[in-house]
């Protein structure tokens, strides 16, 4: 049996009703605000309007608080004229019940249940939080930053000390209300977790884009990129992958004849968005979400779509966890005579990847290459020349190589970062390590009865894409993991169409940590 706590928002009939029973016992046994009843059920009085927030440990509630931001607050009704005693200009809400088991009173439980109540109280743009405190718990409640202030209320069995808590109040606090004491694990796209390397760079003096040490910088960057996927040139761009897409459509807007675009999930959709956008004279071939390309009817396709010159395809279409095979996609390109561009922003980093008779290539700094996101790279083997149409300046590929890559300026503190992350990159020991990781994790989904959408040699083990069935909701999951200290990815729009999450492990995950969220991710999928 766990024994590990979960801090959330009550959202389960077998919760509300420990709540009313620790209700009960706590303000009407303990603190004798109210009548004895035979229930033994307290439900407050505002309690449609109240959300709570508990502490769970193997479907028991072991604490919890209300918040509520709707006026008259309890304490409008003991105070006359409360806000004569509050910061002007603040929005409040009313923290009441605070309430534990006996045997669980400690600092832990109350600093993560008001570590979840701070980050409720943000979702919902709260700034100010008002309490009645306990006369014998003030010395905790100031250490945790809250601020007494007008008169003590109550009767003589039950007193309390109004009191405030602003977010300045719990910044200066410098309080831990990590829950367990731990970081979040990061199981997200980006941002990734950065290597302390990485950091420094970020905040290192910035060089002029002019001067021969940022050039210096730039050209040993760009020959590490291309060492890493065995390409000839690289540009490097201020901006995100779409754009290192954009450069690419630029580029075949300037070749003749049309092309094919490959899709089979989100990120191939988009280049077919950005190839419309850009003009291009193109055809595509759409397959289900999640369903590999098989390299016969590709060549049939082909066959029967004359006047090809180009092929584009995502690599890795990280929306389903699907690795696009590149060796097929480059044999039937130079069989048939084409121009194989490749989208590998997911991919760099996160797979195995080697560019010789690639045509065009987009990635970014961030993901799989664990930087800052900010610089797009697109890589190439062929000798530029100058375009036979103008393309805008900020995409021109030509432009980037005759002006030794810097035509304009370009954050060196960015390729300070990339530059950092690059060197600590191996994927000779990287890669192993998440094919671990990711048979563990698996095995975790499977014990939680969960089927990842990809499985087998065409899943990527940097990315787990999971379908959630009814009544699961994805957003409620995903946030009674981020409440458990879980960062997944849930909240993209084709992700919240679909009710599916993510893991990504581009950042580091302890296994001990995997432990913890396969308790967590039980919790979650618990029943409404």
């Amino acid at each position: 049996m766990s024994r590990s706590y979960t801090f959330k928002i009550a959202d389960q009939a077998w919760e509300f009703e420990q709540i009313d029973a620790l209700n009960y016992a706590t303000f009407v046994e303990e603190i004798p605000q109210h009548t004895v009843n035979p229930s033994r059920r307290l439900v407050d009085a505002f309690h449609e309007q109240n959300t709570y927030l508990v502490c769970v440990r193997d479907r028991e509630v072991l604490a919890m608080l209300a918040v509520r931001g709707q006026r008259p607050f309890s304490l409008d009704k003991k105070l006359d004229n409360l806000d004569a005693y509050l910061p002007p200009g603040r929005s409040l809400c009313e923290v009441r019940l605070l309430a534990a088991q006996k045997s669980v009173r400690n600092t832990r439980i109350l600093r993560g249940l008001i570590a979840e109540t701070v980050r409720y109280c943000l979702s919902q743009r709260y700034d100010t939080a008002l309490i009645s405190g306990v006369l014998s718990q003030l010395k905790l409640y100031t250490h945790l930053g809250f601020l007494p202030f007008g008169p003590v209320v109550g009767n003589d069995g039950a007193r309390f000390q109004p009191m405030y808590l602003t977010l300045e109040a719990h910044a200066a606090a410098q309080t831990s209300f990590a829950v367990n004491q731990e970081t979040p694990v990061n199981f997200l796209p980006g941002p990734v977790d950065l290597s302390a390397s990485v950091r420094q760079a970020l905040t290192a003096p910035p060089l002029s884009h002019r001067s021969s040490d940022y050039l210096a910088l730039h050209h040993q960057t760009q020959k590490h990129l291309t060492a890493l996927v065995s390409a000839e040139r690289v540009g490097i761009f201020t901006g995100s992958g779409t754009l290192a897409n954009d450069v690419i459509a630029g580029q075949l807007s300037l070749l003749p004849g049309k092309g094919l675009i490959l899709s089979n999930g989100e990120f191939g959709q988009r280049l077919i968005q950005q190839a419309r956008r850009f003009g291009l004279t193109f055809e595509s071939l759409s397959l289900p979400w999640g369903q590999p390309y098989e390299e016969s009817s590709l060549f049939e396709t082909i066959r029967h779509t004359p006047g090809l010159q180009w092929l584009w395809a995502v690599h890795l279409e990280s929306s389903t966890g699907m690795l696009n095979d590149p060796a097929m996609l480059k044999k039937v390109a130079k069989d048939r005579g084409l121009h194989l561009c490749l989208d590998c922003v997911s991919a760099i980093g996160n797979a195995p990847m080697n560019l010789q008779d690639v045509y065009l290539a987009s990635a970014c700094s961030s993901k799989g290459l664990r930087s800052i996101a900010g610089l797009a790279m697109v890589f190439y083997n062929h000798q530029l020349t100058p375009p036979c149409k103008p393309l805008p300046i900020y995409l021109d590929l030509y432009g980037y190589e005759q002006a030794e890559g810097v035509p304009f300026s370009i954050p060196s503190n960015l390729v300070s970062a990339l530059a950092a992350a690059l060197q600590e990159c191996d994927p000779v020991e990287r890669m192993p390590r998440i094919e671990r990781l990711d048979r563990r994790l698996r095995r975790v989904l499977r014990q939680a009865g969960l089927k990842p959408l990809v499985s087998g040699p065409t899943a990527c083990p940097s990315i787990t894409t999971i379908p959630l069935l009814a009544p699961l909701n994805s957003r409620d999951v995903g946030d009674r993991l981020k409440a458990a200290g879980f960062l997944v990815s849930y909240e993209s729009g084709y992700l919240i169409e679909r009710n599916w999450i993510q893991l990504w492990l581009m950042s580091d995950v302890p296994n001990t940590r995997l432990r913890d969220f396969a308790i967590a991710l039980k919790s979650a999928l618990s029943e409404r």
